[in-house]
C-alpha cells in the first residue's frame, strides 16, 4: 500500500512516517504542501487536471493531509481531488489539532473520510487507516468489476450489431433500417430474409423491457426467426412457430416470464402483395406513390404469453413508388409522449416520407430532437421500398 502524507511540519512528517514504518507501511510519499501533493497526483498548482491526458496517480491508496497549511489548505486539496474522477475514489484521513466541529463537518463535505487529532494517537491512527484502506480496496474491486462489465457490454453490443441485416438494394426491391438503441443492449431487433426470387420476408420484433436479459431473449428469438422465415415462410406459421419454441425456455424463477411482440411480412413482388401477421405489435404503414396512407391492422396477443395464441393474417396490395414503414413503440414517444392517440400522431410524421425521401433524410429529420439523454426505449424504424 502507498500512502501520502502532507503536512507543512516536518517534524509532524516524520514522526507519521515512523509510525507508519513499524506497522509495516514502507511505501510512504511524503509532501510539504497542497501543491506538493497535486504535483504527485498529476494535477496542476490550481489543483485541476492538466491540458494533456493524465491517467496516473503513482498508486498512491491513501492520504494523511494536514488541515491547516499555508497556500492551499488540506480542504481546499481534499475538493480538488474530490473533484477529478480519477482521483475522487482514494481515501483522505484529514489530521487536524482543531477541534472546530464546523471545520471537520467542512472538511468532511470536502471529500474526507475521516480524521484524527494531533498530538497523534499511534492506535487510533492505524485503525482508522486499516478502515480507509479496507474501504480502498472494495472500491478497486468494484471498479475493475464494472470495466470488465463494460468492456462485455460494449462486446455484446457489436456482436448484437452485427447479427442484423445488412441493407437489401437490388432491381425490384430496396430494404433498411434506422436503429438507436436507449442502452448499450437492445431489446428491439429486425429482420429480412430473400426467401426466392420473388418473396421477402421481413420483420420488426420488440421485446420485453431493454438491457441484458431482453438482448439475450432477442438474439434467441433471431436464431429462430431466420431458421423460421427460410423453412416456413408464410406468416401465420411463422408466428406459432416462434411462440412454441419461446414457450420453451425455463427460468428459474417461474414468476419471470419474457414475451415479445411482432410483425412478421411477406412480400410477394410478382403477386403486388404483402401478406402479414400482427402479434400485438404496433400496426404498420404503407406511403402510396401518389401520397396517400394504408394502415396495417392492428392487434393479435403477443409471442410467448400462452402456449397457443391464435393468429390472423391480413392481406394489402403494393405497387411500385410504394413504401412500406414498420417500427417499433419506441417510435411512439418520439412524435408524442402523452397523446392518447399515438399511432395516428406516428403516422402524419411518417406521411411526407414516401420511398421518394432518401433513408437518410428520414432519419435525419425524424430523429433531429433524439438523443442519448431523452431516449427512454429503443428505436427502430424499417423501410421497404418497391420499386
Amino acid at each position: 500500500m502507498r500512502i501520502a502524507v502532507v503536512d507543512d511540519n516536518p517534524m509532524n512528517i516524520t514522526v507519521a512516517q515512523e509510525i507508519l514504518k513499524r506497522a509495516g507501511y514502507t511505501d510512504v510519499w511524503a509532501a510539504a504542501s497542497g501543491v506538493e501533493l497535486f504535483a504527485i497526483l498529476g494535477l496542476n498548482a490550481q489543483g485541476q487536471e492538466p491540458d494533456a491526458a493524465i491517467t496516473h496517480d503513482n498508486g498512491i491508496d491513501l492520504i494523511l493531509l494536514d488541515m491547516m497549511m499555508p497556500g492551499v489548505d488540506g480542504i481546499t486539496a481534499c475538493h480538488a481531488i474530490s473533484q477529478s474522477s480519477r482521483l475522487r475514489d482514494i481515501p483522505i484521513i484529514m489530521v487536524t489539532a482543531i477541534g472546530d466541529s464546523k471545520k471537520l463537518a467542512e472538511a468532511l463535505d470536502a471529500g474526507a473520510i475521516d480524521y484524527v487529532t494531533k498530538p497523534i494517537n499511534r492506535i487510533e491512527l492505524l485503525a482508522r487507516i486499516r478502515v480507509a484502506l479496507r474501504l480502498k480496496e472494495q472500491k478497486d474491486w468494484h471498479k475493475e468489476r464494472d470495466r470488465r462489465v463494460r468492456e462485455e457490454l460494449q462486446l455484446a453490443r457489436e456482436v448484437q450489431s452485427a447479427a442484423l441485416p445488412q441493407k437489401v438494394e437490388e432491381k425490384r426491391i430496396s430494404v433498411n433500417a434506422i436503429f438507436r438503441p436507449s442502452e448499450e443492449l437492445s431489446g428491439d431487433l429486425y429482420a429480412w430474409n430473400r426467401i426466392d426470387d420473388k418473396r421477402y420476408g421481413i420483420a420488426v420484433i420488440d421485446a420485453m423491457g431493454h438491457g441484458i436479459s431482453s438482448s439475450l431473449v432477442g438474439m434467441f428469438i433471431a436464431s429462430l426467426l431466420q431458421e423460421a422465415m427460410t423453412k416456413l415462410v408464410e406468416p401465420e406459421l411463422v408466428i406459432q412457430d416462434l411462440n412454441s419454441r419461446v414457450q420453451q425456455l425455463q427460468f428459474a424463477d417461474q414468476l419471470i416470464q419474457y414475451y415479445f411482440t411482432a410483425l412478421y411480412a411477406l412480400v410477394d413482388l410478382e403477386e403486388g402483395t404483402v401478406e402479414y401477421v400482427n402479434a400485438g405489435h404496433p400496426p404498420g404503414m404503407i406511403v402510396r406513390g401518389d401520397g396517400g396512407v394504408e394502415a396495417f391492422q392492428q392487434g393479435g396477443l403477443a409471442i410467448g404469453l400462452f402456449n397457443e395464441i391464435k393468429v390472423t393474417k391480413h392481406l394489402l396490395k403494393i405497387s411500385p413508388g410504394d413504401r412500406m414503414i414498420l417500427y417499433t413503440d419506441g417510435m411512439l414517444d418520439l412524435v408524442s409522449e402523452d397523446d392518447e392517440d399515438q399511432i395516428a400522431r406516428l403516422k402524419e410524421a411518417l406521411q411526407p416520407f414516401g420511398s421518394k425521401v432518401e433513408v437518410a433524410e428520414v432519419e435525419e429529420v425524424l430523429f433531429r430532437q433524439d438523443n442519448d439523454s431523452n431516449r427512454s426505449d429503443d428505436r427502430c424504424l424499417v423501410l421497404v421500398d418497391i420499386k
